[in-house]
């Protein structure tokens, strides 16, 4: 009788902390599904919202015509960066830690950061040059030493084609933080040049000469009228500065171009280009021997 009462009693006492473990989980399934519902339901909707700022932010810089580097940069970095947010969102509500995770993320950043001082520099330069745009592809530029034709703006370097046709790799930090030219970023530009001729010739007719050759280039602009002016007393000559204004693709065809036609032109009418003189007077020294 005492066996059978103690089975049961075993029996009982089974059920019932079974019963409480039970409870217990289904209580845990219910609040932690009801956690990681929510927080699907936040992530889902925080995806949409970022899909549709990347969307948003893809129409403006297409509108804007942002550079297609840029653009394509700028893109990835605003998705990445939200689409971070979200995760650590996700984590934070589904009761994982997060303060530590970014202050390891943080530090590591830190660490990168310092180590790559020159690489994230020339980054920054990149894309300070891809967005506010001091030159783009196919500009003719002057900087850090070299002049060419830019052939690619890259987000760590810029590709330049000189005119010997060597290709120069130059930092982005260089170049956003130093002096450049931009030779042919304006529409029309002006050509100086300067052409010495004989004191002995007719300071009049050199410049209707000048004048001449001038007119005779199609290519040069009416509008602003070119300069003609007797600059400089040279040792043996006087110097006239001669300034056409052309279109900017035209520069170097005129430059080169009026040179050799103001030669032909002067051998025509007879005005002389002198070479450099110098006058040597002789004193004779009596030989007192």
């Amino acid at each position: 009788m005492d066996a059978i009462e103690s089975s049961d009693l075993l029996e009982n006492v089974d059920i019932e902390s079974i019963q409480q473990h039970l409870d217990t989980f289904i209580d845990l399934v219910i609040t932690f599904g009801t956690k990681m519902f929510v927080a699907l339901l936040v992530l889902w909707v925080t995806t949409w919202i970022v899909k549709r700022i990347v969307k948003l932010m893809d129409m403006a810089m297409t509108a804007r015509k942002v550079e297609v580097t840029l653009h394509k940069f700028l893109l990835s970095i605003i998705n990445i960066a939200l689409r971070t947010i979200s995760i650590i969102i996700f984590a934070s509500m589904i009761g994982i830690e997060t303060a530590s995770l970014i202050a390891l993320l943080g530090a590591a950043g830190l660490a990168i950061g310092l180590a790559l001082q020159g690489s994230l520099a020339n980054f920054a330069g990149g894309i300070i040059i891809l967005f506010f745009r001091p030159f783009k592809a196919g500009d003719v530029i002057e900087a850090q030493g070299f002049e060419g034709t830019i052939h690619e703006i890259q987000i760590f370097n810029t590709i330049m084609i000189t005119y010997d046709n060597r290709k120069v790799f130059i930092p982005n930090g260089l170049l956003s933080n130093g002096c450049l030219i931009n030779d042919f970023s304006q529409r029309v530009r002006r050509v100086d040049m300067k052409f010495g001729v004989s004191y002995s010739d007719s300071v009049p007719k050199v410049k209707e000469v000048i004048q001449s050759v001038l007119d005779a280039d199609e290519r040069i602009l009416k509008k602003p009228a070119a300069d003609i002016w007797l600059a400089e007393h040279g040792d043996s000559s006087i110097n006239f500065f001669v300034r056409p204004w052309v279109k900017s693709d035209d520069y170097w065809q005129v430059y080169f171009g009026i040179h050799e036609e103001m030669k032909l032109a002067f051998d025509r009418e007879g005005i002389s280009i002198p070479f450099p003189q110098r006058d040597v007077h002789m004193i004779p020294v009596e030989n007192k021997a």
